[in-house]
């Protein structure tokens, strides 16, 4: 059930990171739309842990996987707008 929760939760959290950043180089589609929000749960989760917000068993919440997902897409625009 926690990998169900996991892409439903980063599916979210993709839509509103593409919906708060601007810029059209963002990836398109349900199945980017929601890896980028579980790689940015992931990010987030991990920076969490490394700055001491978070055990080593806890997960981030919504708003962190969000600002995860942000913090993927900016570099997604830097990356793509140099090709």
């Amino acid at each position: 059930m926690g990998i169900i929760w996991a892409i439903i939760i980063g599916f979210l959290a993709g839509l509103v990171a593409k919906w708060i950043t601007p810029g059209s180089n963002e990836p398109r589609g349900f199945i980017l739309t929601t890896i980028l929000g579980i790689v940015g749960s992931v990010l987030a989760t991990w920076l969490g842990q490394q700055i001491g917000w978070y055990g080593p068993n806890d997960g981030a919440g919504f708003i962190a996987s969000v600002v995860g997902a942000i913090i993927i897409l900016v570099i997604w625009g830097l990356v793509a707008r140099r090709r």
